[in-house]
């Protein structure tokens, strides 16, 4: 059996968090803090955390960068 990638339970919440917020990035920042605690925690464990760049490191534009999979399994 595969094993479940660590952070899907947090890009699963950003989905539904950005949904119902209308897209609006800042009304999930909470669960986006969680998303990156995890990816640094997992680093390299997480297919979900491949699509998922951390805008502090891009400062060279002054853009957030977000890019987020569904990885749902059957």
């Amino acid at each position: 059996m595969p094993q479940k990638d660590p952070c899907q339970k947090q890009a699963c919440a950003i989905q539904q968090c950005l949904q119902a917020n209308k897209y609006v990035e800042s009304m999930c920042e909470d669960v986006i803090k969680e998303m990156r605690r995890c990816c640094e925690t997992h680093s390299g464990k997480s297919i979900c955390c491949s699509g998922f760049n951390d805008p502090r490191s891009d400062n060279q534009n002054n853009t957030k960068t977000y890019s987020f999979e569904s990885n749902k399994r059957k």
